[in-house]
């Protein structure tokens, strides 16, 4: 198998399983116990915090863990909007674990506005201007898009108007540098599994000033903002592999640069007609491939027998025979929409795996067409 579905997770690192076997096996207690065993527990949930603190620029009371980036998107969501009536800013291109909520918070009375985008998928700095109002309370738009790589002038975007501004990060945290100070948004998440941690934990950054409802309640841990005995296991794991990721980042993303490049001349060569559908300026871990003639879901199967491994658009939304509606808003016309494929690459990839997944998905390609 080639795995080219790097998008939807990542395999866990060795190193982080060795860092997180201990606490699984002999140092199992639980953080908020008194006893001896729970106060070890409890320093080494302290210390993962502090890591991962310092690597995204943010403070260790600032830092909330979750099961991952759908808890800690649902947790910023809610927990800024809280109770209408309330004018709400989001994008039509987030991930659905974002787009669900904010649905939701117009089912229960809020008024929801999307910002456009341009055809390179990026959110429009001046429409977002425009549609903020004096009732706007919360404005949403993620880092880096999970379907095409495009990356959002978040920056630019939250020192506009004193909003609450939440960014989903999941598919920049290790592997872009993010500083959440300077980025000035109020709430940020991520997922360890999108970055060689463990599945099973996130974590949503806020801000000090910033005012956050909590949505769970049985228990005072983390501030009474997340209730629950944290997994300090997997909490271990996930600032574990923050920190490799973060060792790593300029040369992952010089190689999977590379792959990317070979990858798009070889389907261009092999496989025309061919659309690309990333922005060349977008993040080089993701490209988003359309093949005309084709159609999507078959062309899925077929890889897959051949031993290719990628996706039609996020993994939370692969069940969905809809149009992406993340190309729709970039205006992709119809016949690019139902042939589009999403290929998403890790640094464990070779040129050879690269070279070899073009010739079986240009031959079948060319048997779908």
């Amino acid at each position: 198998m080639i795995y080219l579905d790097s998008h939807a997770t990542t395999p866990m690192l060795p190193e982080v399983w060795e860092a997180m076997r201990p606490f699984a096996l002999e140092q199992f207690g639980n953080p908020s116990s008194v006893h001896g065993v729970g106060r070890k527990a409890r320093a080494a949930l302290g210390d993962a915090r502090e890591q991962i603190a310092s690597l995204l620029s943010a403070h260790p009371d600032e830092v909330i863990f979750t099961s991952g980036a759908t808890e800690a998107n649902n947790l910023a969501v809610f927990g800024l909007a809280g109770s209408p009536p309330g004018h709400v800013v989001s994008s039509p291109i987030e991930h659905p674990c974002v787009a669900e909520p904010v649905r939701q918070l117009a089912a229960r009375g809020f008024t929801v506005e999307y910002v456009s985008v341009d055809s390179r998928g990026v959110v429009r700095i001046d429409r977002y201007r425009e549609l903020l109002r004096p009732d706007t309370r919360l404005a949403v738009v993620m880092l880096v898009n999970h379907e095409t790589g495009s990356v959002q002038p978040v920056r630019e975007l939250a020192g506009l108007g004193n909003v609450p501004f939440h960014c989903d990060a999941a598919q920049a945290v290790g592997k872009f540098p993010v500083d959440f100070r300077n980025l000035g948004v109020t709430t940020l998440s991520f997922s360890a599994h999108k970055f060689g941690g463990p599945k099973g934990i996130g974590g949503l950054i806020v801000k000090r000033a910033g005012k956050l409802v909590p949505q769970l309640f049985g228990g005072h841990q983390q501030n009474n903002r997340r209730p629950g005995t944290e997994s300090v296991m997997l909490a271990v794991g996930m600032a574990t592999a923050l920190k490799l990721a973060t060792e790593r980042m300029a040369v992952n993303r010089e190689h999977v640069g590379r792959l990317r490049t070979l990858f798009r001349e070889r389907l261009q060569t092999l496989a025309s007609p061919v659309v690309i559908n990333s922005p060349e300026d977008g993040s080089p871990f993701v490209l988003n491939v359309a093949f005309p003639g084709c159609r999507a879901e078959l062309l899925l199967m077929m890889l897959d027998l051949a031993g290719i491994a990628c996706s039609t658009g996020s993994a939370c939304s692969s069940g969905s025979l809809l149009p992406s509606p993340v190309l729709s808003a970039m205006g992709v016309p119809a016949t690019v929409l139902d042939s589009a494929m999403r290929f998403s690459f890790g640094p464990s990839l070779t040129e050879e795996d690269i070279r070899a997944a073009a010739e079986k998905i240009a031959t079948a390609a060319t048997r779908s067409r």
